[in-house]
């Protein structure tokens, strides 16, 4: 797989997908970073230093929801600058072989201070655009639902720690379980602040769910994981957050955290535009099998499914499961063979994820795109990524 960056200028030849508009014999034009034309193979392209063809060409990729890749991740270096950049630069770089161009940075539980230390340590990478933003999983959780976070650093949310975590002027998402005594009040200002607000580890019932998207969630954070299920006399969160058309729902579509059936339907619910697809990926994406550390607490992964490690079983419930080894192109697929429609399911990973972040130079190819492109094989793996 081939990665090709900037300045060089390229000219993409496939069944172009740019997010508006489909050429089943197009091309597309990038230089300088940007898409600078698109068009059918019968109108003239402009010159290129080189021209690749694959079977599909499809704009650049968008993560909101991941914690590492690559055998690092996000915040697992306690604030220390270079480090942090280091470990940031290589999960950036193991999901960018996989499609994704534009990632947020989610960062599990830890103290505070270590936290906005993470925060000031990425700053840098959000400027110079190699990140998308930190989006906050923690520490304002259920510790009921708490899943693979450290239940002694959960914490409801005050005043202080909430104006020390903006303050850093990076953070572009926060979950939170609104049920918590200020949950409501803290959705409300992260919503006023233009963070995204995200309702998840929660144990709130459909009246606190609703009143949580009322107060200004915008987002589910991984919908049925981390939250009562379903029950036809108890909707709970997920069936709440489902039908509200404010709110764009996190898919995790790796065969483990949803099956295929409840993938496809809370899909067709929530309908193009409402769902994300999320990998919620930890260190061990793009890495193997093997003992990895999630936010202080032990993970093993085995077979590829990330669970935490017998000692932990009461931090998280024994064998629960710690994040996924996911890479948005394996949730492409995951999708498209659950029976979503391929236009769907792209949409899922670029133009939706995109305009949640208010981001609209990503997740589409027309002209002043800057999100890249990936082209992708008959089977939807990845050839190669130009930026």
């Amino acid at each position: 797989m081939m990665t090709a960056t900037a300045p060089a200028s390229v000219l993409l030849r496939g069944e172009v997908h740019t997010g508006r508009r489909v050429f089943t014999d197009g091309w597309v034009h990038l230089a300088g970073g940007r898409v600078t034309a698109v068009g059918a193979g019968s109108q003239p392209a402009p010159p290129a230093e080189r021209e690749v063809r694959g079977h599909r060409v499809v704009p650049g990729f968008v993560d909101v929801h991941c914690h590492g890749g690559g055998g690092a991740a996000f915040g697992a270096d306690g604030g220390d600058p270079e480090r942090e950049v280091e470990a940031a630069r290589t999960v950036a770089r193991t999901h960018r072989e996989h499609g994704t161009t534009t990632l947020v940075a989610s960062l599990v539980t830890r103290p505070v201070a270590e936290l906005v230390a993470v925060a000031t340590a990425l700053q840098p990478l959000v400027r110079s655009g190699e990140l998308a933003g930190v989006h906050l999983e923690g520490p304002w959780l259920d510790p009921a639902h708490r899943g693979a976070h450290a239940p002694s650093l959960l914490r409801v949310p005050t005043e202080d720690d909430v104006d020390a975590l903006l303050a850093t002027d990076v953070v572009v998402m926060a979950t939170v379980a609104p049920e918590l005594p200020g949950g409501l009040a803290l959705v409300s200002r992260l919503a006023g602040a233009g963070v995204l607000a995200a309702v998840g580890h929660t144990g709130a019932d459909a009246g606190v769910a609703r009143a949580a998207v009322d107060a200004g969630a915008r987002v589910a954070t991984h919908l049925f994981n981390a939250m009562p299920p379903v029950h036809h006399r108890d909707p709970g969160p997920v069936v709440a957050l489902l039908e509200d058309e404010r709110v764009v729902v996190e898919l995790i579509a790796d065969g483990v955290h949803l099956h295929p059936l409840v993938l496809a339907h809370a899909a067709r619910a929530a309908g193009r535009g409402r769902w994300v697809l999320v990998t919620d990926a930890m260190a061990a994406a793009g890495s193997g099998d093997g003992r990895y550390d999630l936010g202080g607490l032990a993970v093993s992964v085995v077979d590829g499914v990330a669970r935490l490690a017998p000692e932990e079983g009461e931090a998280g419930g024994p064998g629960a499961i710690a994040g996924s080894t996911l890479t948005l192109d394996a949730a492409l697929r995951c999708a498209v063979g659950a029976g979503l429609p391929f236009a769907d399911a792209l949409a899922a990973v670029t133009s939706t994820p995109a305009s949640l972040l208010g981001r609209d130079d990503r997740g589409h190819l027309e002209p002043g795109a800057t999100g890249g492109a990936v082209l992708l094989d008959a089977d939807l793996h990845v050839e190669s990524v130009h930026l």
